[in-house]
């Protein structure tokens, strides 16, 4: 087994315990017959997870990478959750515009901000993956961008029961475009990095002032193993 391929083992193993504790404080939280909307489904595992955990109405699957969303199909499709799952190869933002991705060597780590090249935990990264030139670590694809709140009118959505965001390092643009229907989410949970790896604009104070002031409280914080990472849930507490 190569270097990557046991760090990765690693951490998919801690990795499970995190996703245990997770799903055993939404179980108290959310029923039955979810509606749920997926930001950054990457190949389907928390789709996955969902399924296996929660009666699902339906995931609305939002990823978008080209080259993830071509192997999401297929294991959508050969785990039988088609019926249960509307995929969009679309990014969600701030903005509608067409923008682009950087499809990383590691599928999931791929982002629409830029690389800092002076990030010592980049650097770290780079070196385990042997890649000398840190152009060599990702790809430009270009991608379309939409406003979260422009798919649900078009849905016609009267309730979301959990908005889930992993966009590396774009969680706070994919939260502003919700100005207009927060109030109909119960739950969101997203993941925020303190590493400097990626060029965020902006810091989790942000995302925490915004969401409260769209009358959410934050209910639960967990640390990742083995990364400058947390998983946060925040509670509407409007509904």
């Amino acid at each position: 087994m190569t270097l990557v391929k046991l760090i990765r083992f690693i951490l998919n193993f801690f990795d499970n315990f995190q996703q245990k504790k997770i799903i055993n404080f939404l179980k108290r939280k959310l029923h039955q017959d979810l509606i749920i909307i997926d930001v950054g489904s990457h190949y389907g595992e928390t789709i996955k997870l969902f399924c296996k955990n929660f009666k699902i109405k339906k995931i609305h699957c939002f990823e978008a990478s080209p080259n993830n969303f071509k192997i999401l199909l297929k294991k959508i499709k050969k785990a039988g959750l088609s019926d249960f799952c509307t995929l969009n190869m679309l990014a969600l933002g701030s903005l509608s515009k067409e923008s682009f991705i950087k499809q990383t060597k590691e599928s999931s780590s791929s982002t629409i901000n830029d690389f800092n090249s002076d990030s010592k935990y980049f650097k770290r990264k780079l070196k385990i993956l042997n890649i000398i030139n840190s152009n060599k670590y990702y790809e430009k694809i270009p991608i379309t961008m939409i406003v979260l709140d422009d798919y649900i009118i078009e849905k016609k959505f009267q309730y979301i029961d959990l908005l889930k965001i992993d966009t590396e390092g774009f969680e706070l643009n994919v939260i502003k475009g919700l100005e207009k229907n927060y109030g109909i989410v119960k739950f969101i949970y997203f993941e925020h990095h303190y590493d400097d790896m990626i060029k965020k604009n902006y810091k989790f104070k942000d995302i925490n002032q915004l969401l409260i002031k769209y009358g959410f409280k934050k209910i639960y914080k967990s640390k990742m193993y083995f990364r400058k990472s947390f998983e946060y849930i925040y509670e509407n507490t409007i509904i």
